[in-house]
């Protein structure tokens, strides 16, 4: 447009010739939500476990004594829910939706706590799953959070998109796993947060190797580890590794999730407390 066009914008109600920056896309703040870090998990394929790190961080920062919330922003494949045994929806009121709460106060917005059967397929097009992540932002009554992880859609696109630009993402988890074809992938997420200048904060490796019970050794049943090399290969610091583990998928499966014992994320939590 030229910069003597006078003709208000719908969207900003200035004219072109008075804009000084560009116009912000972030969504707004809802009046009754005090957030103070938002940190997004992501990864550039699906079933690497972006929920179970999501999960996983929201209980360990809970544990140190943090106010935690989950923003799903995975809205097709919401799986939140089910880690925490979530089955009631949410209500609202004049300020807002209000998230349901885990049996220690994890605060938690998802699609599933919405419709009215959980297996209901959610059959929308993008422009309106990246507007229902918006008002997972805006329209929730969120109240004080000093923690909120959003569990990424898997990829690098337009839902992806929609949380970066829309929300204030102060950093990012990427998570892979061992295999060869990771590397690429890694890569991709790598690029996308370098093209929307958001840090990434660590990378965590999924089912990483598998303790044997009875010589209690580590087996890498996908291969050797890459998570160091990949690391290394981007200039981040730091990284941590998830073993192929039967109790944290059973904690998953029963909703139990919060009671899962060791420390696999205390490290990246550490960082956390330290930004």
């Amino acid at each position: 447009m030229s910069e003597n066009c006078n003709h208000d914008c719908a969207s900003c109600g200035t004219t072109c010739g008075e804009r000084t920056a560009p116009r912000s896309l972030l969504a707004p703040n809802n009046p009754s939500s005090n957030i103070k870090k938002v940190i997004a998990v992501m990864s550039g394929k699906g079933g690497v476990g972006k929920s179970l790190v999501t999960s996983m961080m929201a209980v360990t920062m809970q544990r140190r004594g943090y106010k935690t919330a989950i923003l799903d922003a995975d809205i097709t494949g919401p799986s939140i829910p089910k880690v925490f045994n979530l089955k009631e929806k949410v209500t609202g009121t004049q300020e807002g939706m209000t998230p349901a709460q885990t049996k220690t106060g994890i605060k938690i917005m998802s699609t599933n706590l919405i419709l009215d059967n959980e297996t209901d397929p959610v059959v929308w097009r993008g422009p309106i799953i990246g507007g229902v992540v918006k008002q997972f932002w805006s329209d929730v009554n969120w109240g004080e959070v000093d923690y909120m992880f959003v569990d990424m859609p898997p990829g690098t696109g337009d839902v992806p998109l929609t949380v970066y630009q829309s929300l204030p993402v102060d950093g990012i988890i990427v998570v892979t796993t061992p295999q060869e074809l990771v590397s690429m992938i890694v890569e991709k997420a790598v690029n996308m947060a370098g093209l929307l200048s958001v840090p990434i904060i660590g990378i965590v490796e999924n089912m990483s190797y598998f303790v044997c019970p009875n010589c209690n050794e580590k087996h890498y049943i996908f291969g050797k580890s890459k998570v160091e090399e990949e690391a290394n290969k981007y200039g981040i610091k730091h990284t941590a590794t998830l073993p192929i583990n039967p109790s944290l998928a059973q904690k998953c499966d029963e909703g139990s999730f919060e009671t899962f014992e060791g420390d696999f994320l205390n490290s990246l939590g550490s960082i956390l407390e330290g930004k």
